[in-house]
């Protein structure tokens, strides 16, 4: 079975998207000195600064584009591997 880019992309965009708004919650919910997720946001998100609505709004973007970035390098690969080695 070949996957979908597309369907791929979204699917792993929307997944990193939700995830980032948990860990912004999480941020939000819990004090700092349990989790550090302020410095862990800041550091895989370019220009991502805690806590601006511009900075939300970019790591949000971020976030997406990310998944997106991940399911257009996986799908090619995953789907010659699979041709290449899958089962005939």
């Amino acid at each position: 079975m070949l996957l979908n880019i597309r369907i791929v992309s979204w699917s792993v965009g929307l997944f990193l998207s939700v995830s980032y708004i948990l860990c912004v919650l999480y941020g939000l919910i819990v004090p700092e000195r349990l989790h550090g997720m302020k410095g862990f946001l800041e550091a895989v998100l370019p220009a991502f600064r805690w806590l601006t609505l511009g900075g939300f709004i970019l790591g949000l973007v971020e976030s997406f584009l990310y998944g997106v970035y991940i399911g257009i390098v996986f799908v090619p690969i995953y789907n010659f591997i699979n041709r290449k080695l899958g089962r005939k």
